[in-house]
């Protein structure tokens, strides 16, 4: 029909093939990284991962403070216990001494018992096991009366010093790691409360409120558990008194059930 041109659809090249700039622009670039949906689910995941992993750490330093705390609360109640019953008439220094040895012994168990296996491998780290009684009287015999002081030629009354000392003594801590646990107490309460921030932001910012909570729950609860999991794998595998490697168990195993968790929800 005279008079009428179909309009182009795609710049041509003079042979009527199209010209290489319509493949360009029929396919514009990808945006950046953060803004593709698959990438920013795994920024997320990434995130919520990290959230995990601060809850972890802050757990295992409140769960050791929180131990560290009962051990040193226990040995010395125990020990005011005992010189209170000798100034009774109830018990021998040497008897008071013997008990307050078996007991600070035992509360030590139960005390790493309830640790995480981080804090357990840092205390065996410190002390593998309690000193002997004999080595304890040893020991407080030169403290008390010189290094060359031998207990059984002390008279009664030099020897009860020497089993008051042992009592005395089974209740204190040694301050250097009480006060450092005292650091930890604090500083594990502040990383809980920046994970519980970051899961309360996250979910405020989110469409489905409730499901992100549950979410953020379950992520974190799962990098707890696993840490401590983890701890625990790597505290069997690399044996007693190794903290690093017990601590690296911990954080993979924190990490990995975080984003297992993360991934399957």
């Amino acid at each position: 029909m005279a008079g009428f041109t179909i309009p182009a659809t795609a710049a041509s090249t003079s042979d009527g093939q199209p010209h290489a700039s319509t493949y360009r622009n029929a396919h514009p670039r990808p945006g950046p990284l953060s803004d593709r949906p698959s990438d920013r689910s795994v920024f997320d995941a990434a995130i919520r991962a990290l959230e995990a992993e601060i809850a972890n750490l802050g757990a295992h330093m409140g769960i050791d403070a929180s131990a560290r705390h009962a051990y040193t609360r226990y040995i010395k109640q125990f020990s005011n216990e005992l010189q209170a019953k000798v100034m009774q008439g109830g018990m021998t220094w040497r008897e008071a001494a013997e008990q307050a040895h078996e007991a600070r012994n035992r509360i030590m168990e139960i005390i790493r018992a309830r640790s995480t296996p981080v804090g357990r491998a840092y205390a065996q780290s410190l002390k593998a096991e309690g000193k002997s009684l004999n080595k304890l009287i040893a020991e407080k015999t030169i403290k008390l009366f010189g290094p060359k002081a031998d207990f059984n030629a002390l008279s009664e009354a030099n020897r009860n010093k020497v089993y008051a000392e042992v009592v005395i003594s089974s209740g204190k801590s040694r301050p250097s790691v009480t006060a450092t646990m005292k650091r930890l107490s604090t500083a594990g309460r502040a990383l809980i409360v920046l994970s519980l921030a970051i899961s309360v932001y996250k979910v405020a910012q989110a469409e489905d409120k409730v499901d992100a909570a549950k979410r953020e729950g379950a992520v974190t609860g799962a990098g707890i558990l696993g840490g401590l999991a983890g701890g625990a794998v790597a505290g069997l595998a690399c044996g007693p008194g190794a903290p690093v490697c017990v601590a690296a168990g911990a954080f993979v195993g924190g990490a990995l059930a975080a984003f297992g968790v993360d991934y399957f929800w």
